[in-house]
């Protein structure tokens, strides 16, 4: 059995985004209910978050972008940059605690403390770009992550996965120039028309043209096509790349019970995905795999989803 962390901290369901918006404090709540209720938790090395220093979110995120946010939170502003942005006075701080956790587990991956992670943290980050936060995302955790192994850690290679049914623009956005990180999105096109972006020919540009590798899928599609796109897609590029760590943006919002998207994939698929994101974990970056939550809104499955993706990290 792996030395598995797990991320989690009451701190981040203070991060209120109002009555009628989807990614609610109630998601981490059933997040670390399944994962309480199957009988993991006692598997699992607990880790509680510090707030990050913001030179770590220097690295990814302008100043003066850090700094109209933490102003807008300490005006008691209620939406940031987009509608889809709700916040509180408290978000600039849950905020900090996301990627301050998230940065913490890096450290103890490295140092051998543990072998790989899920990180239940909130509010979620892969469509936050250099200077703009979208899609309930403000700083974009996975990739200050990836920039913090770089600098912090010196590791030269790292790979990020994701799998939300939307399309990680910002993520897409900050790398798409760099062969050092190589970002792969597997997505619903066109979906919701949002974001928009994540079309097979966006392959990245100048130093990082190939590093950059999207699988649409179309609307009403599932497993089968998952596990083909994968297959084709992922597995190769990934087995070249050779990446020394691999950071998974785990979106759950692909699920058929999820009204985010009009995907079908189904339990059993997630944990095909997972499963195969382990075993190529295993083989290109010492099984150093470090998950970070994204998307997932359907309160109904994310206890189960949330339980498996663990028990897999578990018996990787």
């Amino acid at each position: 059995m792996n030395k598995t962390g797990f991320l989690y901290d009451e701190r981040y369901q203070e991060h209120k985004t109002g009555k009628y918006h989807p990614e609610v404090p109630a998601r981490l709540a059933r997040v670390y209910q399944g994962i309480k209720n199957t009988g993991l938790l006692a598997k699992l090395i607990l880790i509680k978050a510090s707030p990050a220093d913001v030179r770590w979110i220097e690295l990814v995120h302008d100043r003066p972008y850090i700094e109209r946010f933490k102003t807008a939170c300490r005006s008691d502003e209620s939406v940031f940059d987009s509608p889809d942005n709700q916040m509180c006075s408290q978000t600039y701080e849950v905020a900090l605690l996301a990627v301050g956790g998230i940065l913490d587990v890096v450290n103890q991956v490295m140092e051998g403390k543990l072998d790989n992670a899920f990180c239940a943290v909130r509010p979620p980050g892969h469509h936050a770009e250099m200077n703009k936060a979208m899609g309930f995302c403000y700083f974009n955790n996975v990739a200050i992550a990836a920039r913090y192994l770089q600098n912090r850690c010196g590791i030269q290679r790292v790979g990020i996965i994701d799998f939300d049914v939307h399309h990680g623009n910002g993520t897409q956005h900050i790398f798409e120039a760099d062969s050092t990180v190589f970002y792969y999105s597997i997505h619903e096109h066109p979906s919701f028309a949002y974001p928009g972006t994540g079309r097979e020919f966006e392959n990245g540009k100048d130093f990082g043209y190939g590093y950059t590798k999207n699988s649409p899928v179309l609307p009403g599609q599932g497993d089968e096509d998952y596990k083909r796109l994968i297959q084709s897609d992922l597995l190769p590029a990934f087995k070249n790349f050779n990446p020394e760590v691999i950071l998974v943006s785990a979106g759950f919002d692909a699920h058929t019970d999820d009204e985010m998207s009009d995907i079908n994939l189904s339990t059993d698929g997630f944990s095909w995905i997972m499963q195969n994101i382990v075993e190529l974990a295993r083989h290109s970056s010492k099984g150093r795999l470090i998950s970070v939550l994204e998307g997932g809104y359907s309160l109904k499955r994310l206890p189960q989803l949330a339980a498996n993706h663990v028990k897999i990290l578990l018996n990787a």
